[in-house]
């Protein structure tokens, strides 16, 4: 089930200058050998959306993307955002249309992804291979149904934008919801170095140095993280060093706070928007139940805290006490935290280095997870099985997949095959010395035949994982390393729906 090689003579400026539909053109005739692949603007992909119904009702959002500013606790950075960071959340029921229109008014090309959405294939947001990208000055449309409820989040799918401030949280609610809560608060991860140290542009061009960048970025010294050691990940935690880390926008010397009343029952969508960070969570005096995981419900499960890599999502249920405690995401092996203060009644405001116990007792991973009856797979028999191997180095970063690092130039080359209506295994082979949280776009797959469902995984290194998923959703996705600078420097490739 592998299709031959990509060999289109189409440059980064070529790109730029073509539409979806030409791009799909050029690259579908120059495939050498056969498979075919069914593009973006394929009769399967609206047939695909058809099939999703929706109750016709539509949300219309305008996005804004825009140099602007953020207050760091005095500290004012200047970035990219789409107005407030994160953006205001976007909300609307299962089965509803999403028609957000994004204004490009960046100096750059941009692009939005919907993270997690079984989406139409020509609305993921993916440059070199659904979309031209949105050209400085110009508007985009993006409309496609939400069949899916679940915690989700839109970033920018273009260099490494996402390290800036142009994300923000996507909730699809359920119309049938079985949980009871009585309040709600979506928590947004995130690293952050943006106009303090640098920009990400220049951190990339130091990673991609190798070692020896460490001495190319002067100024206060390298952004390179060097030490970073957590037994959660496996070894080595990041690459990048960060100066802050946020909750909401905000750093733990002006933290975010949260209200509400004893004995309330709140529900908590964490959604980790960082860069190159894996986060511990753990709520101060309390035990969370994990109950979604990446937007789709798991058996429930109590824990202390949670380990959650970049893109992962995690919803929480927690019955509060009275007081006012400490919510810490500590950056993983980065020694280091994100703060937010949840106050249910009076008491001082815990300090910005407050330590709580609960870091250190049980840490829930995706591992311990089961998805429920409704939301696990079928079972039947397995069609092809692939293979993502994941390669690379901090020493040449020279990160890739299948011995291919990704061009967007050449999106097809090395791409995975598969053909509608397939049940798949992922095997997802990670031979580096470093843990990468992989997306794939587009799906959402089982943990071998009883885990959860998900769409982006932890995956330590040395080990594989082994996923499922059925080919319900043609066109050409995306699959990759959410650790942005690792995808930025190749380790990504693309899951195409062959013809026949």
């Amino acid at each position: 089930m592998r299709p031959g090689s990509f060999n289109a003579n189409l440059t980064r400026r070529g790109f730029i200058a073509v539409g979806t539909g030409a791009l799909a053109t050029i690259a579908l005739a120059s495939c050498t050998p056969t498979p075919r692949f069914i593009t973006p603007g394929g009769a399967p992909v609206g047939q695909a959306e058809l099939a999703r119904g929706g109750t016709g009702h539509v949300t219309r959002v305008g996005l804004v993307s825009a140099e602007n500013q953020i207050d760091l606790a005095g500290t004012t950075a200047n970035t990219w955002s789409f107005g407030a960071i994160p953006a205001p959340t976007i909300r609307l029921t299962a089965g509803d249309t999403l028609r957000a229109t994004v204004h490009n008014q960046l100096p750059d090309n941009t692009s939005v992804h919907w993270h997690g959405l079984a989406l139409r294939n020509d609305m993921d947001g993916v440059p070199g291979a659904t979309q031209a990208p949105i050209g400085v000055g110009k508007k985009f449309t993006y409309e496609f149904v939400t069949a899916q409820p679940g915690t989700y989040w839109l970033h920018p799918h273009v260099g490494p934008q996402l390290d800036r401030g142009l994300y923000g949280a996507l909730i699809v609610e359920d119309p049938d919801e079985p949980l009871h809560y009585d309040d709600e608060w979506v928590v947004v991860l995130d690293d952050w170095l943006d106009g303090v140290t640098g920009t990400p542009d220049e951190v990339l061009d130091e990673l991609r140095g190798g070692m020896g960048g460490m001495m190319g970025s002067g100024g206060t010294g390298s952004h390179m993280m060097m030490g970073a050691r957590s037994d959660l990940l496996g070894g080595d935690a990041g690459d990048v060093r960060y100066p802050h880390f946020l909750i909401n926008g905000r750093p733990p010397a002006d933290p975010e706070t949260f209200a509400s009343a004893p004995s309330k029952r709140v529900r908590i969508r964490i959604i980790n928007a960082g860069s190159d960070t894996a986060f511990r969570v753990a709520l101060g005096g309390h035990r969370l139940t994990v109950t979604h995981s990446d937007g789709f419900p798991v058996n429930s499960v109590n824990t202390d805290a949670i380990l959650i890599g970049m893109g992962e999502r995690y919803d929480v249920l927690v019955t509060l006490g009275d007081g006012v405690f400490p919510f810490v995401a500590m950056a993983e092996g980065k020694g280091d935290r994100a703060l937010a203060i949840v106050r249910s009644g009076p008491g001082d405001t815990p300090s910005a280095s407050v330590t709580i116990p609960e870091l250190t007792r049980s840490v829930l991973t995706a591992d311990a997870l089961v998805a429920t009856a409704n939301a696990a797979l079928p079972t039947r028999s397995i069609d092809p099985e692939l293979t993502a191997t994941l390669s690379g180095s901090m020493m040449a970063y020279d990160w890739a997949i299948n011995g291919r690092q990704f061009d967007p130039a050449k999106p097809l080359a090395g791409a995975l095959g598969v053909i509608q209506g397939e049940r798949v295994r992922l095997r997802i082979k990670n031979t580096t010395q470093m843990w990468h949280p992989f997306h794939l776009h587009g799906h959402t797959y089982q943990h071998s035949e009883a885990g959860p469902r998900k769409d982006t995984s932890i995956v330590l290194p040395g080990t594989s994982l082994s996923v499922i998923f059925d080919a319900d959703n043609p066109g050409l996705w995306a699959a990759h390393c959410h650790n942005i600078y690792h995808a930025e420097a190749g380790m990504m490739t693309i899951l195409g729906y062959q013809t026949s």
